[in-house]
């Protein structure tokens, strides 16, 4: 598990910590576990519900993952919020010809942690690349607030799209 780091221009009041993993599994398959710890009282967590495609999670408390092969421009966006509701998004470079993707994740969550498997095997050469990985997560506090939490954070505002963002590599997945 590796933590997350809140954007210093964007505190939590709340006292909690979050932390992320993602693992590529033999076949399509992407697993991320999100866990966001202590005072989750605090924070704005959507009930759960049936799973759906949804726009603008981002608006309130939700987890998300930034995927691009290692070299190239073009990347895939998916938001996955506490109430299993979800979104997916690819982009052929930094914020441009945004069109929704074709990937639906399987999604749990239990108190503060969600895990997320996502079948990635519409993606092209999703076994024939590393990629390089983006977790982050927008947090809702009770009181409105925001904050924004990323494995690394560009200079300036929170963008979780900026290439200093994708902070770890998946390598391709094990041979079977």
């Amino acid at each position: 598990m590796t933590r997350l780091l809140c954007h210093p221009d964007t505190p939590c009041s709340a006292d909690i910590t979050i932390s992320a993993e993602a693992v590529r599994n033999r076949r399509d398959g992407l697993y991320l576990r999100f866990i966001i710890d202590g005072a989750i009282d605090r924070i704005v967590l959507p009930p759960r519900g049936a799973p759906m495609r949804t726009d603008g999670l981002w608006q309130t408390t939700c987890c998300e993952a930034f995927l691009r092969p290692v070299g190239r421009p073009d990347y895939l966006e998916l938001n996955f919020a506490p109430s299993t509701a979800w979104a997916a998004y690819r982009f052929d470079a930094y914020r441009a010809g945004m069109r929704t993707a074709d990937v639906a994740p399987d999604m749990s969550r239990i108190g503060g942690i969600v895990q997320i498997l996502v079948d990635l095997a519409s993606l092209p050469d999703w076994h024939a690349h590393d990629w390089s990985l983006g977790l982050s997560a927008v947090i809702e506090e009770q009181d409105g607030a925001k904050s924004y939490w990323a494995l690394r954070h560009p200079p300036g505002r929170p963008d979780f799209h900026h290439p200093d963002c994708f902070a770890m590599t998946l390598g391709a997945p094990p041979a079977p």
